[in-house]
């Protein structure tokens, strides 16, 4: 080829390419527009586990993105007040939120399906509802109700039953037993006559050293040993069965999220799905360290006993009754949860179940 030839043709390649740059950078920036939007969390930064699952749905969004569609995240109160994050989504206030659907269960107890109710499905079997069960659907018609659209971003697996003054060796220690609890729990125990607190997070360490009360759950190990109840409350039960496997919703106002392009809409579907894995992960890597200094600390570890998990179980079902026989979007959704639970604890006591129990004993053997 003469260097004529070559010039003339590099010169028509670089137009066609320049060409189709030009042609191609509308398509691009139609499909990735700049948006911006602000997500409230109903947690404070401290709780960097939970708190970090908005930070982790943002960075996924823009990192796929180049930047273009930004979620900020503020912490519980810096917009709202933690327990108003919904509200505010909902409201168009902010046009997201990451909280815990069972906050909102004093408005209508179905709120609580969509998060853990006592007695449900763990961390794992409440996802397999969530992504194969049809539940993600189920709630979000309820959720549609309140104005928000909102997918699982996040679980801590199962929590750990609080801690106690004293020891609950039986169901009659329940009695008179003030306990800073909330939600189905609550009302649970109190059927077994205990007491129902509302305490803020901050407000739980004096009341337990005072003895205002005598007992406080919170979380797990992790996030429990930030708050130093072993030093008042020494006896630190398990399990937490009113929250087998807790989902944290990251949740968004209806109309701005059917206003995204769908492309968009797609990406915080898939992201909410991968930081809900970070974080039950987070948990799981952490949360074995934790116990062991909380328990070198003077942590003393109780279980329930069979008869106190009984006698919850049942005044469970029998508020599980009153409420499918007076809410019918409560009936539909808890219906659908208890028709896989009893699918997945059927196969889960299988091989899952004495795989985990042999290397449970090869452990407290010292063998691992």
């Amino acid at each position: 080829m003469d260097r004529r030839s070559f010039i003339k043709n590099a010169g028509l390649g670089g137009l066609g390419a320049a060409a189709a740059t030009a042609l191609a950078a509308p398509a691009v920036a139609q499909s990735n527009p700049k948006v911006t939007w602000r997500l409230t969390s109903s947690f404070p930064k401290s709780l960097d586990t939970i708190y970090g699952g908005g930070e982790v749905l943002s960075k996924y969004v823009s990192e796929a993105t180049d930047g273009n569609f930004q979620l900020q995240v503020f912490a519980a109160g810096e917009i709202v007040p933690g327990l108003q994050a919904a509200d505010a989504a909902a409201a168009g206030t902010v046009e997201a939120c990451h909280t815990v659907a069972y906050y909102y269960w004093g408005k209508d107890p179905t709120w609580a399906l969509g998060a853990a109710v006592p007695f449900s499905l763990n961390a794992r079997g409440i996802n397999a509802w969530h992504y194969h069960g049809g539940g993600i659907d189920i709630f979000n018609e309820f959720l549609g109700e309140q104005g928000l659209v909102g997918f699982p971003n996040g679980n801590t697996g199962v929590q750990m039953g609080g801690w106690y003054r004293k020891e609950i060796k039986t169901v009659d220690d329940l009695k008179g037993l003030k306990m800073r609890v909330g939600g189905f729990a609550g009302k649970v125990l109190e059927k077994l006559g205990a007491v129902p607190q509302q305490i803020a997070g901050g407000d739980i360490y004096p009341a337990l050293e005072k003895g205002t009360i005598d007992a406080a759950e919170w979380v797990g190990p992790y996030d429990d040993e930030k708050l130093g109840f072993y030093k008042v409350a020494p006896y630190y039960y398990y399990p937490g069965w009113w929250e087998g496997g807790p989902t944290v919703h990251a949740m968004f106002n209806k109309a701005a999220y059917e206003g995204l392009p769908k492309a968009y809409q797609s990406l915080l579907r898939t992201a909410c799905q991968a930081a809900d894995s970070n974080m039950l992960q987070k948990y799981d890597y952490l949360n074995p360290a934790a116990i062991k200094r909380l328990v070198a600390a003077g942590a003393q570890l109780r279980p329930f006993s069979a008869d106190v998990l009984s006698a919850c179980f049942d005044a469970s079902n029998e508020i599980y009754a009153e409420m499918e026989s007076s809410n019918p979007a409560f009936k539909k959704i808890w219906e659908s949860i208890k028709a896989f639970r009893g699918e997945y604890y059927l196969n889960a006591q299988i091989a899952e179940y004495n795989y985990d129990t042999f290397m449970m004993i090869q452990q407290r053997n010292g063998k691992i």
